[in-house]
């Protein structure tokens, strides 16, 4: 039985969602970011990195959203949640998922974790305000270069798919309007018409 720590609001929900697209047997535990539990002595030893996702496997513990999506799709290949029998494809796929996780997610983070990168309030400022543009430029070349339509990887669903519907979702807060991206807002219609994504979105939120 896999176990997958998350926090609501979080790029948690992209693990989520794969897991409940692959048919896994899993259980979840949400985490408190308002008191700080993702640094609590019982979830570092867990995970010391003090983040989440985090998926508890019988082999051990897998951190990082592209390598947790990965392992997901190649555990339960009869959920064809990648192309694991085409080499290049899979390839495309964890490139699309590693521009999400190291530019996307990083350009987002700047908004409430700007700490990480400086000390003064000047400059958390100035992170802040650069969110829409940053942001913006990161969705237009997924609308525009990135997402092939109506998926990530054209007409075959993938844990690709997963990933970027949890970061669309920031959008609105980051101050970049979904209207301007079709593509990336038929995606997320289309998402959330999916009854895995109804079911996770059920359970983070209960």
């Amino acid at each position: 039985m896999l176990k997958l720590y998350f926090a609501p609001g979080t790029c948690a929900l992209a693990s989520h969602i794969a897991l409940a697209e692959a048919g896994a047997p899993y259980t979840t535990e949400k985490l408190d970011f308002k008191i700080n539990q993702q640094n609590s002595p019982e979830y570092l030893k867990i995970n010391p990195k003090g983040r989440v996702p985090t998926l508890v496997t019988e082999r051990g513990v897998l951190t990082e959203t592209p390598a947790m999506l990965a392992y997901i799709a190649q555990t339960y290949p009869q959920a064809k949640l990648a192309p694991l029998d085409d080499a290049f494809e899979f390839a495309k796929l964890q490139s699309f998922n590693s521009y999400l996780c190291s530019t996307v997610h990083i350009c987002h983070a700047h908004k409430m974790r700007g700490a990480r990168w400086a000390t003064q309030e000047t400059s958390f400022a100035d992170m802040k305000a650069m969110i829409p543009k940053t942001m913006g430029a990161c969705f237009n070349l997924i609308e525009r270069d990135m997402l092939k339509g109506p998926w990530v990887m054209g007409e075959n669903y993938s844990v690709g798919d997963a990933y970027l519907y949890t970061l669309t979702l920031w959008l609105d807060g980051d101050g970049v309007d979904i209207a301007t991206l079709p593509k990336v807002k038929a995606h997320r219609a289309a998402m959330e018409s999916r009854p895995a994504v109804q079911k996770v979105l059920a359970e983070q939120k209960a």
